[in-house]
């Protein structure tokens, strides 16, 4: 027995001389990799503070330059919208409701210069569900388009940041 204890401590001896060997070169390997992250890491800060600089300067142009953008498209929303049937409906009926509260006006104005009591009742309106619905659909889509433009926004500046001088 006391040949395989020896046997088994000269091999855990070799083995500790065999880590021993490596973990200088690791030891030292890892130190230089710690080093050239923390180079990357200020460089990239460098960069980022350059580029939050540039973006400072610039943003209330591009933001006149994106909000301006969409008024070509509200333009031909709008000639697209009147063309669509079910809208030239759609204002008919509300017309209509307007010129009930018009007449009623009317008449609540000739009561009083009348002499008598107003019992004409004012004019309600009731919104139309659809119009929720679509107004909703509408902020869903278009906030979509928002946060494809965000991403955008996010990967120009890590482009940024990324690239080397």
């Amino acid at each position: 027995m006391t040949n395989d204890v020896e046997k088994a401590a000269d091999r855990v001896a070799k083995l500790r001389a065999q880590i021993d060997k490596v973990s200088g070169p690791l030891a030292s390997a890892e130190a230089e990799l710690r080093a050239a992250e923390e180079v990357e890491t200020a460089r990239r800060t460098a960069r980022e503070v350059d580029y939050s600089r540039q973006f400072v300067r610039t943003w209330r142009d591009q933001a006149d330059e994106e909000a301006n953008s969409g008024d070509d498209a509200r333009n031909r929303f709008y000639e697209a919208l009147s063309a669509e049937p079910w809208f030239a409906a759609y204002v008919e009926y509300r017309a209509a409701r307007y010129k009930r509260g018009h007449v009623m006006t009317e008449a609540q104005r000739a009561q009083r210069t009348i002499g008598e009591v107003v019992t004409v009742p004012d004019q309600r309106f009731y919104g139309a569900q659809i119009l929720d619905e679509i107004v909703d659909r509408l902020e869903k889509e278009s906030s979509r388009i928002g946060a494809d433009f965000d991403r955008e926004l996010v990967e120009r500046r890590e482009k940024y940041v990324a690239a080397r001088d």
